[in-house]
């Protein structure tokens, strides 16, 4: 259940803000900025490749860098074809991963590989089979992990993941701005990355946690200029300047200080709190917003949720909204008003609408309001401002972040300090 007096209660957040996800939604922005000085230096913008590659492989370990693929697909579209490599292994711990190249890989493919860590064996042996093969290989992984050795041995291009080191024990969240300064920092942007350190504690610095809110973007947007860079997508450093104030103008919205009335993401952790998101994504990049939304509420405060883009998901998920779950068909219409609701632990259906620009103006968005109404189900609506389709996904991605945040902070006040993450 969520604590919602915790979440008018800044200075409480800041103390059960463990692994500081508020901090790393908050300066997404700034680690947008610093992703694309990152990508220059390492010489992104002055690539002038001759032609598109055939195939772009993605070998991706942890639940943001898979994020990462899912919208590198979405957004190249026809453009060429994004398969992510799918890891096997006896376990999900980095040591024990590996990766494969498909049979017909080859010199006229790229493979880009992805990750937070930068440690895994894995992906080493799999940057020594592309470069065999003659694949080129682009890396976006921690500044000097043993992945980076690795893939300037095979000749190709590693670029620095954009980090943040700042210690969250000590971060405030009392101050009255209600901007990225308002989480402990004078300046919106990252400190310079530490060396990599592979014994610290990976779950204190959040740039070692892929499934923090933060991780997704300093991993992201090297690619984004890669892609421009090649044809594929156009997402020049202006585009990405002006996506990075729009992550910072949502932060504003979604802060710790901004009151829960006026607050989208407090707003819908309460409305989601003892529920279970039927989350309908519409648009071409709503979809992997969608799926990464759901996999948050997994990952964070451990809440199940189901993803599927409209209109499929009107079908997909219509039993559920006919029969919430722990009602039986023949008494759901006898719902006793007066029941003592603390003691009915069934989630019930709450549908969560996340809308890009749906193709060709059609939308699925009527049809999915009359089902959710027809149901008695309530309906929560997610949809950006105007702006480019990169600024209407980072807004996308902030709101839910958030959203995750508040919940995993919300219900770990019901743990004692010991349990806490």
């Amino acid at each position: 259940m969520l604590d919602e007096s915790l979440l008018d209660a800044p200075a409480n957040l800041a103390r059960a803000d463990h692994r500081g996800l508020l901090r790393g939604a908050a300066e997404a922005g700034a680690l947008v900025r610093t992703g694309i000085r990152n990508a220059s230096e390492a010489g992104i913008l002055a690539l002038r490749p001759e032609g598109r590659p055939r195939a772009v492989l993605v070998a991706a370990a942890g639940a943001g860098p898979t994020t990462v693929a899912d919208l590198l697909d979405a957004l190249a579209g026809s453009a060429c074809p994004v398969v992510r490599l799918t890891p096997t292994g006896v376990a999900a711990a980095a040591g024990a991963l590996r990766w494969n190249l498909p049979g017909w890989a080859g010199p006229v493919d790229l493979l880009l590989i992805v990750t937070p860590d930068g440690s895994e064996p894995g992906l080493a042996l799999l940057a020594e089979q592309a470069y065999r093969r003659g694949c080129t290989v682009v890396a976006v992984t921690p500044r000097g992990a043993p992945l980076t050795e690795t893939v300037d041995g095979a000749r190709g291009l590693a670029v620095p993941m954009a980090t943040s080191n700042t210690s969250y024990g000590s971060t405030s969240y009392g101050s009255t701005s209600l901007g990225p300064t308002a989480y402990g920092s004078e300046s919106n942007e990252p400190t310079e990355p530490t060396p990599y350190a592979p014994d610290r504690d990976r779950r204190t610095p959040y740039e070692q946690d892929a499934t923090t809110p933060g991780t997704l973007w300093g991993l992201l947007v090297p690619l984004l200029l890669l892609f421009d860079a090649t044809g594929l997508y156009t997402a020049p450093a202006d585009a990405l300047q002006k996506v990075a104030d729009r992550l910072d103008r949502a932060a504003e919205r979604c802060g710790p200080a901004v009151v829960t009335y006026s607050n989208p993401a407090k707003s819908l952790a309460v409305e989601l709190d003892e529920a279970l998101p039927l989350i309908w994504t519409e648009g071409q990049a709503a979809g992997p917003v969608g799926r990464r939304f759901a996999a948050l509420l997994a990952a964070l405060p451990g809440r199940p949720a189901l993803a599927a883009e409209l209109p499929e998901a009107l079908t997909a998920h219509e039993a559920l909204l006919a029969a919430p779950a722990g009602e039986n068909d023949s008494d759901s219409h006898l719902d006793d008003f007066f029941r003592d609701r603390v003691d009915d632990a069934s989630l019930r259906p709450r549908a969560v609408l996340l809308r890009d620009r749906p193709s060709g103006g059609l939308s699925a968005a009527p049809a999915a309001r009359e089902l959710a109404h027809g149901h008695a189900v309530p309906i929560s609506e997610l949809e950006p401002q105007e702006g480019s389709d990169l600024e209407a996904l980072a807004e996308l991605i902030a709101l839910t972040d958030f959203t995750a945040a508040y919940l995993s902070l919300g219900a770990a006040t019901d743990k004692t300090p010991d349990d806490l993450p």
